[in-house]
């Protein structure tokens, strides 16, 4: 490990703590010029491919889950902090099935039931894209569903 601040290689960890079953959190110091900084250690595993609605196939891709939930969360009070912890808990979702494929609509479900319970707006507007609404009389459908 190379200090990101002298580039010296005389680094020790000061603690480390588990972040979920599969990342480790280190907090580090450069014994040269003592800047602390923080390293992530995270297993490798190989996600499923992701099926798509039209029968395309992708890799799993959790920045596509970000900008769905960035958009869908815009402009209401929910901290980034709380965007990530649930990626994180949609990536060991997929992970924990152990399918070498998974189709976009178990993502889609899972994103939506996460938001469902976080807020009502971000959920609506998540489902706008993700459901494809063409019209009023959708959203409304939509918005009877949580009441």
């Amino acid at each position: 490990m190379i200090c990101p601040f002298c580039s010296k290689n005389d680094i020790r960890v000061l603690e480390s703590r588990e972040v979920d079953e599969f990342k480790i959190r280190r907090r580090r110091e450069c014994v040269n010029c003592e800047g602390r900084f923080t390293t992530y250690e995270t297993v490798e595993q190989l996600f499923p491919r992701i099926i798509k609605k039209d029968g395309t196939i992708q890799i799993f891709d959790k920045n596509k889950i970000k900008k769905g939930l960035i958009r869908a969360c815009e402009k209401r009070k929910i901290s980034s902090e709380r965007i990530d912890e649930i990626i994180n808990k949609i990536e060991i979702s997929v992970r924990k099935k152990g399918k070498s494929d998974i189709k976009s609509t178990e993502i889609g479900t899972m994103i939506m039931n996460k938001l469902k319970n976080l807020d009502k707006v971000a959920y609506i507007r998540f489902a706008s894209v993700y459901k494809d609404f063409q019209d009023v009389s959708s959203f409304k459908e939509e918005i009877n569903k949580l009441n």
